[in-house]
């Protein structure tokens, strides 16, 4: 990623580590669009981007007695947008993770009550059902599955209880809608529902 230095850069970064945050504002506004824009080549998810580049700001702005010492501020923001930007992957990839095994769970009767189990095509369809939908959405069946109530989810995920339901009626409806039409199973759709 190659940004451009502001022309007065060093001024700003100096400013900001003496509080001024006129001067952090105009520095925000100077690298944000750029910064967003990397990260959402790498996301594409917009609500992400905005939600790293607050992060790197907000660690910038957290250690902004330092900044003066920064020979390549632009440098020093990639690293920070970087590890951030594979910080949210891990984290995506570990509540997709988390999301499957919550659908695996779902979809399986207690052995005591000499249930089935889906076999290895239905369940192929329904991990990719799954995999298909936002984040949010899986986040809302994860936290369901650990028996979570609507008004805690919200709390959780700093989201108000309307969009949980709204997640949980997209979720359910997004899963059904695949696996009608990649599979005729009619039961799982019982479980999509519950």
């Amino acid at each position: 990623m190659a940004i451009k230095p502001l022309h007065n850069e060093k001024d700003l970064l100096q400013r900001i580590a003496d509080g001024d945050d006129r001067a952090f504002a105009e520095l925000f506004r100077a690298y944000h669009e750029p910064l967003a824009k990397y990260i959402f080549t790498l996301l594409e998810s917009v609500q992400m981007c905005e939600e790293i580049v607050q992060d790197v700001f907000v660690k910038i702005w957290e250690n902004r007695l330092a900044l003066p010492m920064q020979d390549r501020f632009t440098s020093y923001m990639f690293i920070l947008t970087r590890n951030y930007t594979i910080n949210c992957i891990r984290k995506i990839i570990r509540d997709r993770k988390q999301g499957q095994l919550y659908m695996d769970d779902a979809l399986q009767y207690n052995e005591e009550q000499d249930a089935f189990k889906l076999d290895d095509e239905y369940q192929d369809v329904l991990n990719r059902a799954v995999a298909q939908l936002p984040t949010s959405q899986q986040k809302v069946l994860m936290f369901r599955q650990q028996g979570l109530k609507t008004r805690e989810i919200a709390e959780k995920m700093g989201i108000s209880t309307d969009s949980v339901k709204k997640y949980q009626q997209w979720a359910a409806s997004s899963v059904a809608k695949f696996i009608k039409l990649h599979t005729t199973l009619g039961v799982v759709l019982m479980f999509i529902k519950h």
